[in-house]
């Protein structure tokens, strides 16, 4: 009998503190960045994002994240025998997010590591996750995105620091008899490090280099659409599928232009698209799962719906998984 993986539980967490293009724009203003509501809407379709208390860390957003999608699977934290953490801002160098988080949900023994692809990130993890269960390495898998990326931002830089929020979200990955994740595609291209990245790293104590995002927005743009539609469709066609049997088009909520690009681009209409950006910002390897719970909670995605989740992050990543819900 040929074994799978599906989806049988989501949940999210978004730190607190909520920040309206507003109250950004009047933070900003007292150092003498200019910027407005007017400007960050018409440029990425953000209107607010949530930033994490100065001692909340990544692996903090993800375990809660993680206890949502367990109590939506009806299952025990002390089950899983796989976690997987997808992030770009881990609590610390080593050890993984993972291992914080697994002792956080009061687990231990099973594997437990991250991964690094930024915002194409869960979707890399959820296809390692599938594949770890396809060969019965795992049966009951936490896949998990969680980013703090405010702590990267540099607030003199309004191209970049009005963009990002930090969050989690999380899924239940569960060893089935029917197919769930369908078909994946990745891929990266090195040779774009440069269009977006943290150049910096820590040596001897200090800090080697600029640890605050760097990106040429334009570059990313011009890359994020072509390379999303061409995932898409090599992801479809892996599972014998076509763009007409999408429910719902989840991509990684980084801008509503680019998102709506993609959607065209497969054919499809807008009202298929999930749309979190705009109050949550572009929260790099949690986007993807955030928007997946906030659909499933507020009714629109059903079981039997067929998904396409999309990612494109620095590195240069990107990807797409096809899931039956």
């Amino acid at each position: 009998m040929n074994r799978y993986s599906r989806i049988t539980g989501t949940g999210s967490y978004l730190p607190p503190r909520r920040v309206t293009n507003a109250d950004l724009a009047a933070e900003l203003g007292a150092s003498g960045v200019e910027t407005s509501d007017q400007w960050i809407v018409d440029r990425t379709g953000i209107h607010a994002r949530h930033f994490a208390a100065t001692d909340v860390t990544s692996s903090d957003l993800g375990a809660q994240a993680a206890r949502n999608a367990l109590e939506a699977a009806g299952i025990a934290a002390g089950e899983i025998d796989l976690i997987i953490v997808a992030t770009s801002t881990p609590d610390m160098v080593f050890p993984s997010a993972a291992c914080i988080l697994q002792n956080k949900l009061g687990i231990a023994g099973c594997a437990a590591f991250d991964v690094q692809a930024v915002c194409s990130g869960f979707v890399y993890a959820l296809t390692v996750a599938d594949s770890l269960i396809k060969t019965g390495a795992a049966s009951k898998a936490l896949v998990i995105g969680a980013e703090v990326f405010s702590r990267i931002l540099d607030f003199t830089d309004r191209t970049t620091c009005v963009l990002f929020g930090d969050g989690a979200g999380a899924v239940v990955l569960e060893a089935s008899d029917t197919p769930g994740i369908l078909a994946s595609d990745l891929h990266a291209d090195g040779k774009h490090v440069g269009i977006l990245c943290v150049p910096g790293t820590v040596s001897g104590g200090k800090v080697m280099g600029d640890p605050l995002l760097k990106m040429d927005g334009q570059a990313v743009f011009k890359l994020a659409v072509g390379v999303l539609e061409d995932a898409a469709r090599a992801t479809l066609a892996k599972a014998g599928r076509t763009a007409e049997d999408i429910d719902w088009l989840i991509p990684h909520q980084a801008n509503i232009r680019i998102m709506q690009g993609t959607a065209k681009k497969l054919k499809l209409p807008l009202d298929k698209l999930i749309v979190t950006v705009d109050q949550h910002g572009n929260t790099s390897a949690a986007s993807i799962p955030l928007a997946l719970d906030a659909a499933v909670r507020s009714g629109k995605i059903k079981k039997g719906d067929t998904l396409m989740l999309e990612g494109v992050g620095g590195g240069f990543t990107w990807g797409a998984v096809l899931v039956d819900f």
